[in-house]
């Protein structure tokens, strides 16, 4: 245990008092409602199956919630304080993401491995257990297991055991889906993730969903992002997403498929960093998301995802990237060119564009399976997120961006992409800078991006001058490509120490940072999602 004890659920509500009414109200004044309808004409039939879907990720959110806070859970669902109740919601958790993961309610800590680990565990102890323990490791590593105290010793339980009482009738809900399904090739996936989910194997299933031919509907489903564990940074939560096609938006990302492999050639940093990916599938998918739930749910609202993360599916086929137009318009109407006007150079700041944004996130997306596919450390080949530890998300989602950008300079300087809109997307990327900034560096993205800000600060290729800030759009590009370089060299390194010290020298927000962003304060920072199908 961590030394600290859990208060009982009476003494969780008493601590929201009428003082701490306003601190909620406060708390959940940053985030936006928008409501996020199911647009598109649906037959019966497809009414029958989105139902059924829903259901599953109903049943999907519990475990995610067990996974992350299964006494805020508890708060949940007995509260009868609203504002309370939906920040819980927001939240997935008692730990507010915007105040460096401080506790609203009641005076627990966040434990770094939430419900998946034994409170008090530490990575050192688990090294140290391992190498004592050297058969236990695979299991303990697993990231498909919950870590478990019994005597002395550490015992790995699978998910599908832990979790088999919710996970047996999500399977089911799963196959009633498919059998409403007009579309074969899903309705298959739709099985094949039924039988994945009841045994922990999602590698046959994960080809199938990548074999989908633009199907009018898909859904994400599976524990795949590692962000509740910062002791390992290996176990995955559960998230979901009912997807629904934007035909026409689909249509238009052709052109970034085509140069998948020659970006990955081009990257700066050696070649045994950057394995071919000529032959991978690339599908892209513009859909809106009627339905989320688990980690998709929770927190930081994404607009886009990259899956699968195994990087062996990234050997094989490569990986699918869904960009989630519903919640990527409303983020751009809502957030991003607002904090633009408050905090750039004015014409710097009309140059921030939903186009940009959408080709910068398309970018980021696609440098999610760009550079190296395993670390290389002492010899050993192993996952990336093994070798870097806790530092591995922040680290990822900085790598994302920055070589997102530097694929949208190099798709500009080949002629790919309109030479005049490269001003355009380095305009956008910094506004968004200062969106994701505001969630402190609790949060990855954040944590992220306030090191890649800090670096262009560094770079001067961002300045600032009273109150305001200006892109030198002669220097970004050279600044940008050397923080490329240097990400994905630890990566392809697994040098934990140098992760660590990168993200460390960064992660301090200037003061006059600091001051910009309380002028943009009544700006929201992230939407809440409003869904049209009763909770």
């Amino acid at each position: 245990m961590n030394g600290k004890s859990r208060l009982p659920f009476g003494i969780l509500l008493l601590a929201c008092s009428a003082a701490a009414q306003t601190t909620l109200a406060e708390r959940l004044a940053p985030w936006k409602p928008v409501d996020m309808p199911l647009t598109p004409a649906l037959s019966a039939q497809e009414h029958q199956m989105v139902d059924k879907l829903v259901h599953a990720c109903r049943l999907l959110d519990e475990i995610f919630w067990r996974q992350s806070d299964a006494d805020g859970f508890s708060l949940y669902r007995s509260t009868g304080d609203a504002a309370l109740k939906r920040l819980l919601a927001i939240m997935g958790s008692r730990w507010d993401l915007l105040d460096e993961n401080r506790p609203f309610v009641g005076s627990d800590a966040m434990p770094p491995g939430h419900e998946i680990y034994p409170r008090g565990l530490t990575r050192d102890q688990i090294e140290q257990y391992v190498a004592q323990h050297p058969t236990d490791r695979a299991a303990i590593y697993n990231p498909y297991t919950v870590i478990k105290r019994q005597g002395d010793r550490l015992i790995a339980v699978a998910y599908h055991t832990e979790y088999k009482q919710l996970l047996e009738p999500m399977a089911k809900d799963l196959r009633d889906a498919a059998s409403l399904s007009d579309d074969p090739a899903f309705a298959n996936f739709l099985r094949l993730r039924a039988s994945a989910l009841l045994s922990d194997e999602y590698y046959g299933s994960d080809l199938a969903w990548l074999d989908l031919k633009d199907p009018k509907f898909d859904v994400i489903f599976a524990p795949y992002e590692t962000y509740l564990d910062d002791l390992l940074a290996v176990k995955t939560s559960y998230g979901a997403s009912l997807l629904i096609r934007d035909e026409a938006e689909s249509r238009k990302l052709a052109v970034y498929q085509k140069y998948v492999s020659e970006l990955q050639d081009a990257l700066p940093v050696e070649a045994s960093a950057r394995p071919s990916k000529r032959g991978h599938l690339t599908p892209m998918e513009v859909m809106d998301a009627p339905y989320r739930a688990g980690d998709l749910l929770h927190g930081y609202q994404a607009v886009a995802d990259n899956l699968p993360n195994d990087p062996l599916i990234h050997q094989k086929k490569g990986s699918k990237k869904i960009f989630f137009k519903n919640f990527m318009d409303a983020r751009v109407n809502t957030i991003i060119l607002p904090i633009a006007q408050k905090l750039m150079q004015p014409a710097q700041a009309a140059k921030a564009t939903g186009e940009g944004y959408l080709a910068g996130t398309l970018m980021h997306e696609i440098a999610h399976e760009l550079g190296p596919e395993f670390a290389h450390c002492d010899g050993k080949q192993m996952s990336i997120n093994e070798a870097i530890g806790p530092a591995y998300s922040g680290l990822e989602e900085a790598k994302a961006d920055v070589v997102g950008m530097f694929g949208l300079a190099w798709l500009v300087d080949h002629k790919v992409l309109p030479k005049d809109h490269l001003e355009e997307y380095y305009a956008s990327y910094v506004a968004d800078l200062f969106r994701s900034l505001r969630f402190g560096t609790g949060e990855a993205h954040g944590r992220a991006e306030m090191m890649e800000f800090n670096y262009l600060l560094e770079g001067r290729a961002v300045t600032h001058s009273s109150g305001r800030y200006i892109i030198d759009y002669a220097r970004i590009p050279g600044v940008i490509a050397a923080l490329a370089k240097e990400l994905l060299t630890i990566e392809a390194t697994g040098d934990r120490a140098r992760a660590e010290r990168l993200l460390a020298k960064y992660d301090q927000m200037p003061p006059e940072l600091t001051a910009a962003l309380a002028a943009a304060k009544d700006i929201p920072v992230d939407i809440e999602p409003v869904f049209s199908f009763s909770r």
